[in-house]
């Protein structure tokens, strides 16, 4: 992944900064696991397993603050 996908952290509404956050995890897990077969076959390991779905969205939540300060949390 040598293009640039991320030029800034800024965005115009805490929505917009919520599918950044999503993004940024997305990205994460194609930087772990570059393989889309792989990734593929692993996605019925966790699509079912709460805890493992309570984790995606700590991550998420995690890169969101990240978002919400960089935006000076939309003031």
């Amino acid at each position: 992944m040598s293009d640039t996908w991320l030029p800034s952290l800024k965005t115009d509404t805490p929505q917009a900064g919520f599918e950044l956050a999503v993004k940024l995890s997305r990205v994460g897990v194609r930087y772990t696991q570059p393989s889309d077969e792989v990734r593929s076959s692993l996605r019925s390991a966790y699509d079912r397993d709460t805890a493992q779905l309570i984790a995606s969205s700590h991550v998420i939540a995690v890169h969101f603050q990240t978002v919400a300060s960089a935006n000076n949390y939309w003031r």
